[in-house]
């Protein structure tokens, strides 16, 4: 080798060997197994907002009535399902032995200000606060720290998923909903090519055709539970290009040309909110006659 590579060589060791004595001062040592002792204890049935404050931008979930809401940075209904496994998970955090007790040593783990803070209330109180901080080298753990607490852990799982997130993760994404067997009749519009699939004698036709079920069960179950992928929440320069438009039972939805991307915007008659849509989704809805 050459001595160039040697002295690099050396330099990295000498960096691996200073970092695992650093992280392994006494009261910093870590184990593959759980305590049994959770980060944080709360009744996450009581739990109605949640705060979770991660590079400078804060995002505040409120219960209201029986469902969640996003009130900051926007108001927006929020997606029932994310909200209710964060709570629900921010209660489950079991941590193993305390890594680090030296508030130095916080950034190291980013449980500091850098990390992501999550507060829980129920009824006005604060129930709960801790940090989640960068993953373990195995990326199947976490290190987290209970706010108040200068004890740094390492808790099973990667937490990062469920809270740190942008305000667009905890929208409700859902376009358009309903039960697939409640359809009656789903009208295609293409420029001046309009066709129509209705159920009829408990088969779906086409101009009094049967058509494929299992293509058209598919297409019903895609168009029941069609997902954003984005949000448009600022005004559009123009009135964006329409390609096509789905109306099932009295509910149109609009496909619309985003410019510069082979992505949809979409539009429905329930709401003003315009989304972005991933080619290959908009795909699982948008057919053809001959696809029946």
């Amino acid at each position: 080798m050459k001595r160039t590579t040697w002295i690099l060589v050396g330099t990295v060791i000498a960096l691996a060997i200073i970092a695992f004595f650093v992280l392994r001062q006494p009261g910093e040592v870590s184990t593959t197994e759980g305590s049994g002792t959770m980060l944080v204890s709360y009744d996450s049935a009581t739990v109605d907002r949640l705060e979770v404050n991660a590079s400078g931008t804060s995002v505040v979930l409120e219960k209201q009535g029986n469902g969640w809401m996003l009130t900051s940075p926007l108001r927006y209904r929020a997606d029932q399902t994310v909200v209710t496994a964060a709570v629900g998970k921010g209660k489950n955090i079991e941590v193993k032995n305390v890594v680090s007790s030296n508030p130095e040593k916080q950034r190291v783990f980013q449980v500091d200000s850098s990390g992501t803070l999550v507060q829980m209330y129920a009824g006005g109180n604060l129930v709960a606060a801790f940090r989640v901080g960068k993953p373990s080298a195995s990326y199947t753990e976490t290190y987290v720290r209970r706010e108040g607490s200068d004890d740094v852990y390492l808790a099973d799982g990667m937490f990062s998923y469920t809270f740190v997130q942008q305000s667009k993760d905890w929208r409700d994404k859902s376009i358009y909903r309903n039960e697939p067997d409640l359809v009656k009749s789903v009208t295609y519009k293409y420029g001046d090519t309009t066709f129509t699939l209705a159920m009829n004698d408990s088969l779906w036709r086409l101009n009094g055709d049967s058509v494929s079920q299992p293509t058209m069960r598919s297409v019903l179950g895609s168009l029941a539970n069609l997902q954003a992928d984005g949000f448009v929440d600022s005004a559009l320069s123009a009135p964006p290009t329409q390609v096509a438009l789905i109306d099932v039972d009295g509910t149109q939805i609009r496909f619309c040309q985003n410019k510069g991307t082979s992505n949809y915007l979409v539009q429905t008659s329930q709401s003003p909110q315009w989304y972005e849509v991933q080619e290959w989704r908009a795909g699982q809805v948008l057919k053809r006659k001959n696809d029946f």
